[in-house]
């Protein structure tokens, strides 16, 4: 399935994420429009994850056609096999840019490996070893290890905005304060599990910018109902 029903969450970054974007996507709005630098008349869409969709998220061509991008350059399928990221949230722009959304309320929520079968694993090294390049990684073998999610979110974003000409952004949504998960306290706190993942992945920060952006939410003070 490339649209995946979920239910109501009750805690964890999805619970955030699904209140955020439901109840007070005015105020996520402003926070993207400040780390995006995009001007206050820009207007920003939510296509995912929508009480009215069924909170559904999207991942292979399912994510595009809810996006609306036009037909690629270099197709989905050369560059990924089938049962790729199952896309967190998904937006778009009034002037037309894309936004992938990927988020977290814990550290452990970052760590993970790639499963794939030797067929799907073969393109996916492939894939990942030329997104490593185009970040000045000269470390791609990490990139199907420990922190594997970021990896192919990277790789995605590499592949729909550098390969195919669409202008987007990748946005790691990190919530602070998420005490029932353990989460982190502060921001300090996420920029170092942050500079871990970069560290494994030998990417330097500077590199990713500037269409690769982190922000930070404080679920302390969200007025979302629980």
């Amino acid at each position: 399935m490339a649209r995946i029903i979920q239910q109501m969450a009750r805690k964890g970054s999805q619970y955030w994420l699904q209140s955020v974007v439901n109840q007070i996507a005015g105020f996520l709005n402003d926070e993207l429009r400040r780390h995006l630098r995009l001007a206050d008349s820009v207007g920003i869409t939510w296509l995912s994850p929508l009480a009215e969709d069924g909170f559904a998220e999207y991942r292979d061509d399912e994510f595009l056609e809810r996006l609306g991008v036009p037909p690629m350059k270099r197709s989905l399928e050369s560059f990924w096999p089938r049962g790729g990221p199952v896309w967190d949230s998904l937006a778009r722009t009034s002037r037309g840019d894309v936004v992938l959304l990927e988020a977290k309320s814990h550290i452990a929520e970052m760590m993970s490996t790639c499963r794939a079968c030797p067929d799907s694993l073969r393109l996916i090294q492939d894939s990942l070893a030329e997104t490593a390049a185009f970040y000045g990684s000269s470390s791609p073998d990490c990139w199907s290890d420990r922190y594997y999610q970021y990896a192919n979110r990277l790789a995605y974003h590499y592949w729909l905005r550098h390969l195919n000409g669409i202008p987007s952004w990748l946005v790691f949504l990190y919530f602070v304060n998420d005490e029932q998960m353990g989460g982190p306290g502060s921001e300090h706190e996420w920029h170092a599990a942050i500079e871990a993942v970069h560290n494994h992945l030998d990417i330097a920060a500077v590199r990713l910018k500037p269409y690769v952006v982190d922000v930070f939410v404080d679920v302390s003070g969200l007025p979302c109902s629980e």
